[in-house]
């Protein structure tokens, strides 16, 4: 390697000695509660498959009939000659199933972020964000240029006092709502009081509450409400929903402004037909019955209460994401590994995902396991625990 390159290699070292160097595993069959992975047949329980959607039989024939009618790219941005019937389709979908005017369907979530931040402020702006905030959200509210302001982590008190700041230009404040990695949710109503009392634009990123939260997996808004009050809506497709993609959801003319402003609707191919069909499989799924978000509510609530008897951490989920706390990266990784070793895949989470110091096993529920998928996982948890000297 080149000197001038030579920063990278002392920086790999420095991550494996520290044992916050992520070593990716390689999965070689479809998602579900079962799958291989490097070879080996293995209960998982590391994916956002929320509810078991990613391999539905309904989902994939959408795809391979959409495959058929409309081929496999879209061979433009949307704005130009990207926009097939199908996108329109999924858009009125959302809208419909978000219960708002308009949505917008993009690429992805973490794209749907920067879509949506860069068009409503900038240097002359502030940010008003949760300390726990995802990447998506920092990385957009940074290339915004806006001043940025961090509130501690669901403290409404502190919001307030930053609402009360002499903030220039127009604020828009920024929560998660569900935070991934805590499993808990966003104190949205009162969010959302302050910031009509202040006159500031509401945003929630709600990409883990998407077929979680609400009437039929509708989300954090429908969960506590908050229709027609909450400015603006993001989510995303790759977590419960099952395919791929993110959307932005609210009013008619946020939407059509950010037709004309958004970069990565703008500069950005549109989503494949398969992707697009498959979606919009699953949100008549979701429209027609409750009984996945039902499920996976229920494993969530029989594995947490069964892994805490056992005498482990996971913090206060107030969803089925379970953190099993073990503070230090390197015991994460060690517990991990051993795990794997017992046919189970449920990968550490260190530093930078979480803060130091707060390393786990973010333990994925999902309405494809069975409780005896369940009760296996909570053996070898309590196998490998009591050997390692955590429980």
């Amino acid at each position: 390697m080149k000197e001038k390159m030579r920063f990278i290699t002392e920086e790999m070292e420095n991550l494996k000695a520290s044992g916050l160097y992520n070593k990716i595993r390689i999965i070689e069959s479809a998602q579900g509660a079962w799958i291989q992975v490097d070879g080996q047949k293995v209960l998982n329980l590391c994916s956002n498959n929320y509810l078991g959607l990613a391999n539905h039989p309904k989902l994939v024939k959408a795809a391979k009939d959409a495959i058929d009618n409309y081929g496999v790219g879209p061979a433009a941005v949307r704005s130009i000659a990207g926009t097939q019937a199908i996108h329109v389709q999924l858009d009125e979908a959302v809208a419909e199933f978000k219960k708002v005017e308009a949505a917008l369907t993009l690429q992805g979530g973490f794209l749907a972020n920067q879509a949506v931040i860069l068009p409503l402020v900038g240097r002359n702006d502030t940010i008003i964000s949760d300390e726990l905030n995802h990447a998506s959200i920092i990385d957009g509210a940074r290339l915004s240029g806006a001043k940025i302001k961090v509130y501690r982590h669901n403290d409404m008190e502190h919001l307030e006092e930053l609402l009360k700041e002499d903030n220039q230009g127009r604020v828009l404040v920024i929560t998660d709502g569900v935070f991934s990695m805590d499993g808990d949710i966003a104190d949205l109503p009162k969010l959302v009081e302050l910031t009509e009392k202040y006159g500031a634009i509401s945003m929630v990123d709600d990409a883990h509450g998407e077929g979680v939260l609400g009437e039929g997996g509708r989300g954090i808004v429908d969960h506590f409400g908050l229709h027609g009050r909450c400015d603006i809506e993001i989510g995303t497709f790759s977590k419960a929903i099952g395919t791929v993609g993110g959307f932005i959801a609210g009013s008619q003319v946020l939407i059509d402004y950010l037709k004309q402003k958004a970069r990565p609707f703008l500069f950005s191919s549109a989503l494949p037909a398969a992707d697009v069909a498959a979606t919009l499989q699953a949100i008549t799924m979701l429209k027609e019955d409750t009984h996945l978000v039902d499920k996976l509510w229920s494993n969530g609530r029989y594995f947490q209460e069964k892994i805490k008897a056992l005498g482990f951490d996971i913090g206060q989920p107030q969803t089925p994401i379970t953190p099993v706390m073990l503070k230090e990266a390197d015991i994460a990784r060690q517990f991990s590994d051993q795990l794997f070793k017992r046919d189970i895949f449920a990968m550490a989470i260190g530093f930078p995902t979480v803060p130091r110091g707060k390393a786990r096993i973010r333990v994925m529920i999902s309405a494809a396991h069975s409780q005896e998928d369940l009760d296996f996982a909570l053996e070898q948890f309590e196998q490998v625990g009591k050997e390692m000297g955590v429980i």
